[in-house]
């Protein structure tokens, strides 16, 4: 289909379009934004946390201290990045393989991607809570989802 006054898409353009709609681009995206977001989120939160350090700190020199800061910053804010992955890439790679199989584009792939989702984090804790986190991840997609496709 030509359209006027458009340029012919380049072998160039549509293999970059394609690489960009493959869900393994989606996931690796996903999953590296989810580090990117995780650790920052994980630095703010733990500027507030810092009670549960070792009182003896404060009686080291202020180098020290920031030393020690900036460790237990550090490790609380690699840990929490791990785990925005981790969610980023599973909920991702769900909701693309679910629109693909569905060859739809609504909120059902991202309510069923949720409730997926979900249910895996929550798995090793047994049937009860892999239900629960079913449900809550599937409400919270969905909640998501609608506000997004809101005219």
């Amino acid at each position: 289909m030509a359209f006027p006054n458009k340029e012919p898409v380049t072998k160039e353009v549509a293999y970059m379009q394609m690489v960009q709609d493959s869900c393994i681009f989606k996931v690796v995206l996903s999953g590296v934004a989810g580090f990117a977001l995780g650790g920052l989120v994980g630095m703010f939160f733990s500027s507030f946390e810092m009670g549960t350090a070792d009182p003896s700190i404060y009686e080291q020199p202020m180098k020290q201290q920031l030393k020690a800061t900036a460790k237990d910053m550090f490790q609380r804010s690699f840990s929490t990045a791990k785990n925005f992955a981790i969610v980023g890439a599973i909920f991702t790679g769900t909701e693309c393989v679910i629109e693909g199989y569905r060859a739809k584009n609504d909120v059902y792939n991202g309510t069923a991607a949720g409730c997926i989702t979900g249910a895996i984090l929550a798995a090793k804790a047994g049937p009860q809570a892999a239900l629960m986190g079913c449900a809550g991840f599937a409400a919270f997609s969905t909640a998501i989802d609608l506000y997004l496709r809101r005219e």
